[in-house]
């Protein structure tokens, strides 16, 4: 996948491993967040530790979370990034769901939009994405974070999931991106239960089936409460920070099951993961 920066994604080897560095206070693991000189410092480390591409995101989407505004949510993504890109060339992408946000970080250098609403949300998303080349990743959720755990509801989730990033990708096309700059993600944990998401990861080479282009695709699961859900049938701590192992785990899983990225809390040990599973497989 070629970048409008000029630099490129190669999904023909390993899997690729996205850093999370969130620029706010919120997030739900408190170790991923990082403001200014800080957040940009972490992204250099995860740089070091093997990261294909940095993900920088100022505004918090976990479940029980709200909008925050514009102004604020460039104050503390744009210095970030535009320092970022002055020491380094690795692919960025900037989680955000507001249009002029993605202007202002596509200026600073970034070239992927991370869209949690598969740039449903802002109706001049989509135009600016493919006025300015910028690949796009195009994320499935129920419903909105603030509530979005509660209850959420399927008859055949893999099934849903599938048609709804089909036609956000086919929106997406229609609005002069190209098939070329897409990349889908089934919303591991955005209104989805514990077993949602289980059947999401056991099919989960069905969902490129059923958008027909294959597009890459990209799994965020890290250190997620479904794993604590499932930890806890052990009687094993169920907080964040206890989580790596079954992250590791379930993200393997996803790799093996024809995950193209994966977005992650704890570069070093998801690269060696990435490494080990690739070896594996080639031989």
């Amino acid at each position: 996948m070629k970048l409008a920066s000029g630099a490129s994604l190669d999904f023909s080897g390993p899997a690729l491993v996205m850093a999370i560095v969130n620029c706010n206070d919120d997030s739900f693991f408190a170790p991923s967040r990082a403001l200014g000189d800080k957040a940009v410092e972490k992204a250099l480390v995860a740089e070091e530790e093997g990261a294909s591409i940095v993900d920088f995101g100022a505004e918090s989407t976990r479940p029980g979370s709200s909008y925050i505004s514009e102004e604020e949510e460039l104050k503390r993504l744009i210095p970030v990034i535009e320092a970022f890109r002055k020491r380094s060339l690795l692919p960025v992408s900037v989680d955000t769901r507001k249009a002029a946000v993605a202007r202002a970080a596509l200026d600073a250098g970034a070239d992927i939009i991370n869209d949690i609403s598969a740039l449903a949300d802002d109706p001049l998303m989509a135009k600016l994405c493919a006025e300015r080349g910028a690949a796009v990743v195009l994320m499935h959720k129920k419903g909105v974070p603030l509530t979005m755990q509660e209850a959420p509801s399927y008859g055949d989730v893999v099934a849903e999931v599938g048609a709804r990033l089909k036609a956000a990708a086919e929106a997406a096309m229609a609005a002069g991106i190209s098939r070329e700059k897409i990349i889908i993600d089934p919303g591991i944990g955005f209104g989805k239960n514990l077993e949602d998401n289980l059947k999401i990861l056991r099919r989960l080479s069905c969902l490129a089936e059923i958008c027909t282009n294959h597009y890459p695709v990209l799994v965020g699961l890290s250190r997620k409460s479904f794993i604590g859900e499932i930890i806890r049938q052990s009687q094993v701590p169920t907080g964040a920070a206890d989580r790596l192992s079954g992250t590791l785990a379930a993200n393997g899983a996803a790799i093996m099951g024809g995950a193209d990225i994966i977005r992650v809390h704890d570069v070093r040990e998801h690269v060696d993961l990435v490494k080990i599973l690739f070896a594996i497989g080639s031989g």
